[in-house]
């Protein structure tokens, strides 16, 4: 079988612990073989991190951005027992993070289906997206333990000397005081990747906030969002027959519950930080969801929504075997090189993605699977736990089947 040539490098963010060896058994076993694969590799893994002083991090985003797609694995974004475990200088950011300010992008979070693994909640149907905004809000809060009575202000200085000031509390006693922020250039990047995914996806966009209560600040998101659908995506969405629906965001919940599913939701940062657990966990799991940041200048970065699996990384490191489930990773690998191949006019890539994303559900659905799925099975197939790497090649026997 000739193999699928390429034109434009993916750039391959390479990462840690159990998922990094799941990266490499999924290239040698179901893409190797078929495509005559070409990256930019960085090593995104903690030691490497530590040598570059977290540059490689920066550099990697630097070439997706270069590029315009790429794959990543799970990494570790250390905290103070990790900085003792691996003897690191400092504890270095998330590179999620970092690539998405580098980036400017929005994560979108979905879950995989099979047949055989029901969602918890039985009106859903089609998957639903969770579009998260990754900036801001409580993340880059300022915070203070107000240690007893006073006045707390909220304090603005313009650059022309101008200043806004208003009370927040009076203080009678001990309390705690927080203080948001975000931008409206920020805002508009989420909205435009929101809407661009939409379009992308052919799916409804819901958008909830609070704006109610909120009267500036939720209500800014509201305002912003409305007047860029109707400037740039109305006649687009209009003519895909797809809608854009605000609602409160106690409302959305309640919608959600009760819907059929299939419809991209956006969030602001804490309420999409909550809402995909939600999702993912009533899907099924964390292992079967897919996460894409897209930037709104059409960047796109690929990876899996779960960890790396340290539990089962220390059995590897054993000699156990382990039944880790790497299908999260294999749609990133899917989702990447289908958008390399639409992107550069290669249609036997976006071909290869869909046939390997179906032998990987064909599999599942046959009763095959890794040990986390077993728990959730319902299929009239008995299940049959198997290693990670017996999976794989599985799932590389029927894509042979189906390329052939």
């Amino acid at each position: 079988m000739e193999k699928i040539k390429m034109t434009t490098p993916l750039v391959e963010m390479d990462g840690d612990e159990m998922t990094r060896i799941l990266w490499k058994q999924i290239k040698d076993e179901v893409i190797l073989p078929f495509v005559d694969l070409k990256t930019e590799y960085y090593d995104l893994g903690l030691v490497h991190r530590e040598e570059t002083k977290d540059q490689v991090t920066i550099d990697a985003a630097n070439a997706n951005k270069k590029y315009g797609v790429g794959v990543k694995c799970a990494t570790i974004t250390p905290n103070a027992q990790r900085v003792k475990e691996y003897n690191l200088s400092q504890m270095w950011k998330s590179p999620n993070g970092t690539i998405r300010a580098i980036l400017d992008g929005t994560v979108f979070r979905a879950p995989i289906m099979v047949k055989g693994i029901s969602p918890v909640v039985r009106t859903w149907q089609k998957p639903i997206t969770i579009a998260r905004h990754a900036f801001g809000d409580v993340y880059r809060a300022t915070e203070y333990r107000v240690p007893g009575p006073g006045k707390a202000e909220l304090l603005f200085t313009g650059a022309d000397g101008t200043t806004f000031r208003e009370t927040i509390n009076d203080f009678d006693g001990a309390g705690v005081i927080q203080g948001q922020f975000n931008k409206d250039s920020s805002i508009s990047s989420f909205a435009r990747s929101c809407f661009q995914f939409a379009v992308d996806t052919k799916q409804d966009l819901w958008f909830s906030t609070k704006d109610t209560i909120s009267k500036q600040y939720d209500h800014t998101f509201k305002d912003i969002f409305q007047e860029i659908y109707d400037a740039e995506y109305k006649e687009k969405f209009e003519a895909l027959g797809i809608e854009y629906f605000y609602t409160l965001i106690d409302d959305a919940v309640a919608r959600v519950i009760r819907s059929k599913g299939g419809f991209i939701w956006a969030c602001k940062n804490y309420d999409g930080d909550v809402m995909s657990d939600m999702v993912s966990t009533a899907f099924g799991s964390l292992a079967m969801m897919t996460s894409v940041l897209v930037s709104p200048d059409g960047n796109y970065e690929y990876e899996a929504a779960h960890g790396t699996v340290t539990r089962h990384y220390y059995k590897y490191l054993k000699g156990e075997e382990t039944s880790t489930n790497p299908v999260a990773t294999l749609f990133a690998w899917s989702g990447a090189l289908r958008k390399r191949g639409e992107l550069d006019g290669i249609d036997a890539l976006g071909r290869f993605a869909d046939a390997l994303e179906k032998a990987t559900i064909d599999t599942i659905e046959s009763g095959v699977m890794t040990g986390d799925l077993c728990a959730m099975w319902e299929g009239e197939a008995p299940a049959r736990k198997v290693t990670s790497l017996q999976f794989l090649q599985e799932i590389r026997a029927r894509l042979e089947a189906a390329l052939a």
